[in-house]
């Protein structure tokens, strides 16, 4: 919205009348894009936008409840409260209709609020001065009429330094003023904010308590010390004797969520999608009690979390239908579309260690024939990084190849499960097996896609999952920040409260660093 409440409220037909044409057309574009945008805002609902069926008004999709459209127990109430109005003993007696009615929302007249009981010292006063006239967008100076409309108390960290290293916080109040135009229009400085976006509920404002430093230490402790809200407050009441509710730091994680979710859905997937060598592996999600995936994909200087089913479409969000690198993934059949595979020869080599140290004696066989080969393999590619072979790889396997081929073809059909599952693993990913022979330079396992998760892992074990679809975007977007400066030598918490502070006064947010050079 262009125009506030109280940009509105000052315009009337006689303001109109007195503007000169120029300014008339500037505000009438302004109110012209507004009015769209409160049409656009009215016609939303859950078959036109990403909201869910419970942001429907209550009356909304209701059946009528009687066919005179009254309700009878609402008229009888009314009649109990006329004719009792005079009767102190009804007034008394808890039974009444007046005692049983259900108690309406919110706070009782005269009763004592809740809010903020911790009361700190202001160690900074800033203000904020409207620089622009909001309806004719002629400049303002400090020579204009100016007045103070508003205020509110922000609560953040002290970056340490060389004189000072201690953890403590300040508390800065952001006053705002209004300037009066030639025009006659009083302008307001207000708190920047985010507009709506869709499937957020949280709001990314200014005009909050928890500065963008103190959000970016929440989520420190939430991510990387796997503290639960309840020890983050604790922590945080014990050491800075701050006071912060279990709803605040809550909304501070989601907010910090929203803030880099941009960064992650554009710069850092299109790195995902560009890189020439990818690594992807996914484990179990738990959301409210439903099993998803945590899947990541990670390249060298980058790194992407997702949380969804185990589906192509998942799949196809990230890569695309199209991938023109390398991919470094287990033998899930979503992966098996995209043509330059490679699988982790580290999995197969435990597998086989498996079955060679199996009770029965031809299960004993076929794991050691396998196993035999894979260190072969394994061996020859680290000697040929070393220098060049005396002939090429693939032909010094390729006895090998044809008779652990024919093995597999024989365990195919095997009354052992684990064999039989092996054998199948083997000949549905038969060519991306050997891919290294042809390219000894290529990765033999996928321990960067592991290592990557295993972080997460824990904190899956700690917390249970997350509970809602919002809750589970904010972690992956947290994580794929968090992980991506980690590779790049770069401090996620401080890139956090740059993105914070930027988004909350409506701008773009700040591109992530390249690595920094060692």
């Amino acid at each position: 919205m262009h125009l506030s409440l109280d940009d509105l409220a000052q315009l009337d037909d006689a303001h109109l009348q007195e503007l000169e044409e120029r300014r008339l057309r500037v505000l009438s574009v302004k109110l012209l894009a507004d009015l769209k945008e409160a049409h656009e805002r009215l016609g939303q609902n859950p078959s036109n936008r990403s909201r869910p069926p419970s942001s429907r008004a209550p009356w909304e999709g209701m059946a009528p409840t009687e066919a005179s459209g009254e309700e009878p127990a609402a008229s009888g109430r009314a009649d109990e409260a006329e004719a009792g109005a005079d009767d102190p003993a009804k007034d008394a007696d808890p039974t009444s209709s007046r005692a049983t009615a259900p108690n309406r929302a919110g706070r009782r007249p005269g009763t004592r609020g809740h809010g903020r009981t911790q009361r700190l010292a202001v160690h900074e006063e800033r203000h904020h001065h409207p620089e622009v006239c909001a309806v004719c967008a002629q400049a303002l100076c400090a020579t204009h009429g100016a007045r103070l409309h508003s205020a509110h108390d922000v609560i953040d960290r002290i970056l340490p330094s060389a004189e000072r290293t201690a953890l403590d916080v300040v508390q800065i109040k952001h006053l705002y003023h209004a300037r009066r135009c030639g025009c006659g229009h009083w302008t307001h400085a207000c708190p920047g904010h985010q507009g709506a976006e869709d499937e957020w509920t949280v709001a990314l404002r200014e005009r909050h308590l928890a500065g963008p430093l103190l959000v970016a230490w929440i989520c420190a402790l939430s991510r990387r010390m796997r503290l639960s809200r309840r020890r983050i407050q604790e922590f945080l009441a014990d050491w800075l004797g701050l006071s912060l509710g279990v709803a605040t730091i809550n909304q501070c994680l989601h907010e910090a969520g929203r803030a880099v979710a941009p960064v992650v859905e554009e710069p850092l997937l299109a790195e995902v999608r560009a890189s020439e060598l990818l690594h992807a592996d996914e484990t179990r999600w738990k959301e409210q009690g439903k099993l998803l995936w945590l899947w990541v994909f990670a390249t060298a200087t980058t790194t992407v979390f997702r949380l969804g089913r185990r589906s192509q479409d998942r799949l196809h969000g990230v890569l695309g239908e199209v991938f023109h690198g390398w991919l470094m993934s287990d033998g899930d059949w979503a992966y098996r579309e995209y043509d330059n595979r490679l699988r982790c020869l580290t999995h197969l080599l435990r597998k086989a260690r498996g079955l060679e140290e199996s009770l029965d004696c031809r299960l004993q066989g076929f794991g050691r024939t396998l196993r035999e080969h894979l260190e072969g393999v394994m061996a020859g590619v680290y000697a040929a990084r070393e220098g060049p072979p005396p002939m090429p790889l693939r032909q010094q396997h390729a006895a090998a190849l044809n008779a652990l081929l024919a093995l597999c073809l024989a365990q195919a059909a095997s009354s052992h499960a684990k064999t039989r599952a092996l054998a199948r693993e083997r000949l549905n990913d038969w060519d991306t097996f050997w891919v290294v022979l042809d390219h000894p330079e290529l990765p033999l396992t996928n321990n960067v896609a592991e290592r990557a998760l295993r972080h997460w892992v824990i904190a899956r074990r700690i917390s249970d999952g997350t509970r809602n679809a919002q809750g589970s975007r904010v972690f992956a977007s947290l994580a794929s920040v968090i992980e991506t400066c980690r590779q790049r030598g770069l401090s996620p918490w401080n890139y956090i409260a740059e993105v914070m502070t930027e988004r909350r006064q409506g701008h773009p947010a700040p591109i992530l660093p390249a690595a920094v050079a060692a």
